[in-house]
């Protein structure tokens, strides 16, 4: 077992080049980073059907791999190591390449290697994050000109989450999760990643979460958690966390509470849900407690998929306009 390092010398989703003479730009390499939630709260549900969410992001260094390559053979090609996941319209590599290509009248073939390691349907934003990569990376190979914040507004075209993924770092997301303010970074700790072997929809949990009937005390306090960040206190900050979807994908995956119960019998500062789940993750403030708990969890079988990392932080910038 190692620990994910963070990828050194990162753009927003890390990159190498490769190029044909002097200028030309024929090949990108890109890592997309996963997230996890340290609060959700879902305020109402909209008469749109949107829910209006509060939440605090955070990005980790698990990260999926891209290639993206300039072909002769016209059109978008997709490849992935998974053999489950689609590799046409229905992914959203694919529809990220489609936007930018239709937009800027792209004639090259676009040919796009991907890599997962971040786990599928897991609460991660690993799809999201995908997309945000191949925004950023054909940005870049085709010099289009476009700033982080022209990204994340074509990004939230394609998902709730991909203009988060271009941000990355800490964060405040607050409307449909497209409204992003930066935050302190997240104290320095070690994370504990895992998923178990189901799968739990995003729709199911959010049609089945009856949010404008919520009590006031179940929703999580994330003013607290920001006031927690500003001081650089990582226990006071892994006490507040919270997730409102777990009312919903705990009482249906058991699992979940069995994870957070066996981390933080380990030691874990706190233990949450992702996102709508299944992905539980842990916060220690030692990386022999989270090795220990990382053992644990292995040999309990209650994930099939277990990583031990740290988060990603970056340095805050001002948007461009």
């Amino acid at each position: 077992m190692t620990i994910s390092q963070t990828p050194a010398k990162l753009l927003p989703a890390g990159v190498q080049t490769g190029r044909k003479g002097q200028d030309t730009m024929y090949k990108i390499r890109l890592k997309a980073l996963a997230k996890i939630n340290l609060g959700l709260d879902v305020l109402r549900r909209r008469e749109d059907g949107y829910h209006e969410v509060k939440m605090v992001m955070q990005t980790i260094s698990l990260y999926d791999e891209l290639e993206i390559k300039k072909t002769k053979q016209p059109g978008i090609q997709v490849r992935t190591n998974l053999y489950y996941l689609p590799t046409n319209e229905n992914n959203l590599v694919y529809k990220a390449a489609k936007l930018l290509t239709e937009e800027f009248q792209i004639r090259d073939g676009i040919a796009i290697q991907l890599q997962k390691k971040i786990p599928v349907a897991a609460g991660m934003a690993g799809g999201s994050s995908d997309a945000a990569a191949v925004l950023w990376g054909m940005n870049q190979m085709y010099e289009l000109g476009l700033s982080r914040k022209a990204l994340m507004e074509r990004g939230v075209r394609l998902g709730a989450d991909v203009p988060y993924c271009i941000l990355r770092g800490t964060a405040l997301a607050e409307g449909i999760g497209e409204k992003l303010t930066g935050l302190p970074a997240m104290p320095k700790c070690y994370l504990l990643i895992a998923k178990p072997g189901i799968s739990v929809s995003t729709k199911f949990v959010y049609e089945n979460l009856h949010a404008n009937e919520l009590r006031p005390k179940q929703h999580p306090d994330v003013d607290s958690m920001i006031e927690a960040l500003r001081a650089g206190d990582l226990e006071l900050l892994s006490s507040r966390m919270g997730n409102v979807l777990e009312e919903v994908t705990v009482p249906a995956y058991p699992v979940i509470d069995q994870i957070k119960k066996c981390m933080k019998d380990e030691g874990a500062l706190g233990a949450m849900m992702s996102g709508s789940g299944p992905t539980v993750f842990g916060i220690f403030d030692t990386q022999g407690k989270a090795r220990k708990a990382y053992h644990a969890v292995k040999a309990g079988q209650l994930a099939r998929q277990v990583y031990l990392t740290v988060p990603y932080n970056v340095r805050r910038q001002k948007f461009e306009k």
